[in-house]
């Protein structure tokens, strides 16, 4: 790989300066992209900007930024993108663009000697040039000392194309319409690309295959409709089958469960809505995000039911006289367990007049013929509901 260093006058990079949310970020006569597919759509604050046009009117040093050839243009002149230094860049395009001021004067209105000095600063510029893989190489190593690139960001990168540049116009933009549809259910930072990850994860389970595969074989499509039409198929697929939303619904896998339960007919919304509520409200319940699952599935273990106190498994030991429940024979107390006598499956509750001790053996025993499968799930449901 080649690497030269080179003085660049901001008057040449804010040249035919142009930001687009369709086309991108582009400079220096567009021979610049300063926002390559594979970049975070990152915005400096207003102070952290602000100070990049200070740093500049007082002819102190910015940070040096890196920069990667891509080609030649029409004219035979050679084109570059953006590797480092992306809000530095913009922040300076910007304020020379009349889009802020700072310290209260617009660009327009600095005397000419102050935008004189501005547009004449130098920029010192790393530019290398290689494979695409040392460049993605080299980019990592760059951002090592400063924010490191999520993994998604990373494929952004090597998949990088008009399907990501697409995709990154739903998922990766800070109130964009990932956010506007689904903010409730997702966490992480669109930005960071974390919905994006979400929604391609997703997408690849369905198919059974992995996040890069998938990625790979969208790559060079031409838009990434697909996949938003399905995401929009998940998000539209919550309310349609629970009626009430909840804080514990942020972050769930809900992909997941659409791509596992979308066909399903006998998800009874108003039974589910009930049912959500007195789970809610059930004090043994203590994993309250685990009661989606829960209801898709009928695994009690997604909902960790509290488990019995040293008190009351003590008092429930001594009861009796140190044996097994079951097998009758006599056991160490840690080595026997505190059990539901009826489930709590069945309506038990975890209070001390429901509690035994079994050895661990028996335990195991009584909780795999307990275990609900997906008929039960029904069953249960029934349960909860007022017979009338």
């Amino acid at each position: 790989m080649q690497i030269d260093l080179i003085k660049v006058p901001v008057r040449e990079v804010v040249n035919d300066y142009f930001n687009d949310d369709e086309e991108g970020v582009r400079g220096y006569l567009d021979r610049l992209d300063i926002r390559p597919p594979y970049q975070r759509e990152f915005v400096y604050k207003d102070k952290q900007r602000d100070e990049v046009i200070r740093t500049v009117l007082k002819g102190l040093p910015l940070n040096v930024m890196y920069w990667c050839k891509t080609g030649v243009n029409d004219d035979g002149e050679e084109t570059y993108e953006v590797l480092d230094g992306q809000q530095r860049t913009i922040s300076l395009c910007e304020y020379a663009d009349g889009s802020f001021s700072v310290d209260d004067r617009f660009f327009d209105n600095l005397p000419e000697d102050l935008k004189d000095r501005i547009l004449d600063y130098e920029l010192f510029v790393y530019v290398c040039d290689g494979t695409d893989s040392e460049k993605l190489d080299w980019f990592k190593i760059i951002n090592i000392a400063g924010e490191q690139l999520t993994d998604q960001e990373l494929r952004n990168a090597v998949y990088s194309g008009p399907w990501v540049s697409d995709a990154k116009r739903y998922f990766s933009k800070t109130q964009g319409p990932a956010y506007q549809i689904a903010g409730n259910y997702l966490k992480g930072d669109a930005i960071r690309q974390d919905y994006l990850q979400t929604a391609i994860d997703w997408a690849a389970k369905a198919e059974n295959i992995s996040i890069e595969q998938y990625m790979a074989r969208h790559q060079y499509d031409a838009n990434a409709v697909t996949l938003w039409n399905y995401f929009r198929s998940v998000i539209d697929w919550i309310p349609a089958t629970f009626a009430k939303y909840y804080k514990e619904m942020k972050g769930l896998p809900w992909g997941i469960y659409y791509n596992e339960n979308k066909d399903r007919t006998d998800l009874d919304r108003k039974k589910l809505a009930k049912v959500t509520a007195d789970l809610m409200g059930d004090e043994d319940v203590t994993n309250k995000r685990g009661i989606f699952p829960f209801l898709l599935t009928g695994d009690v273990r997604n909902l960790s039911i509290r488990q019995f106190d040293r008190t009351t498994k003590l008092a429930a030991y001594e009861k009796q006289e140190h044996q097994c429940a079951m097998c009758s024979r006599k056991f160490d107390f840690d080595k026997m367990d505190g059990d539901h006598i009826v489930p709590w499956s069945k309506g038990g509750k975890t209070i001390p007049m429901n509690c035994q001790m079994l050895c661990k053996e028996c335990n195991l025993k009584k909780s795999a013929k307990t275990s609900m499968d997906e008929n039960d799930a029904g069953w249960f449901l029934d349960r909860f509901l007022d017979p009338q």
